[in-house]
C-alpha cells in the first residue's frame, strides 16, 4: 500500500469524519451539562453508568469495568469517582464476597442530578444530530449511529 492507495485514503477520510461527528457532540453535550447542571459529559456518562448497576450476580460493575464503560484509564476513573464521592454524589465501598474489590453507588443527590441532567443531555445529543445529518459527509454516520440499538426517537 501506497500512501496514495485509495482505499487507504478513504479509511482515513471516514475516520476523520467519525472523529468529527465525536467531538461536535461532545462538545454540544459538555456545554449544555456544565451550563444547566455543572456538570461534566464524563461526569454525566460515569453516573449514567453507575446507575444502571443492579443487585444481581454480575450486577455491580468493578472499577476496570466501569473505567471500560466511560472510556478511561483505571487512574482517571479513579480520580473522577473521587471527585464526584467528594460532592455528595457517589459511595464507594468495599466488595462483600472480594476485600480487594471496590464498588461505587450513585447516592441519592446524584440520582437526583442524574434525572434533572437527563433531558439536558438528550437534548444536546439530539441537537448535535441533527445539525451533523445536514452535513453531507456526517449524515451517513449521523444515520448509523440512529440504527443502533434502535435509534432515538424523537420526543
Amino acid at each position: 500500500m501506497t500512501a496514495t492507495d485509495p482505499a487507504m485514503t478513504a479509511l482515513a477520510h471516514g475516520w476523520s469524519a467519525l472523529s468529527l461527528l465525536h467531538g461536535r457532540i461532545e462538545n454540544r453535550v459538555e456545554r449544555a451539562l456544565q451550563a444547566e447542571h455543572r456538570l461534566s459529559a464524563r461526569e454525566y456518562s460515569l453516573l449514567d453508568v453507575l446507575n444502571r448497576q443492579h443487585d444481581g450476580e454480575g450486577g455491580h460493575l468493578q472499577m476496570r469495568q466501569v473505567a471500560d464503560s466511560v472510556v478511561l484509564s483505571q487512574s482517571a476513573t479513579t480520580r473522577l469517582v473521587t471527585r464526584l464521592e467528594n460532592r455528595g454524589l457517589l459511595s464507594r465501598y468495599l466488595c462483600p464476597t472480594d476485600r480487594r474489590g471496590i464498588y461505587a453507588d450513585v447516592t441519592d443527590d446524584g440520582l437526583r442530578l442524574l434525572e434533572e441532567a437527563r433531558p439536558t443531555h438528550n437534548a444536546a445529543l439530539r441537537e448535535a444530530l441533527d445539525q451533523a445529518a445536514t452535513e453531507p459527509a456526517l449524515a451517513p454516520l449521523v444515520h448509523a449511529v440512529q440504527q443502533l440499538q434502535g435509534g432515538f426517537k424523537r420526543v
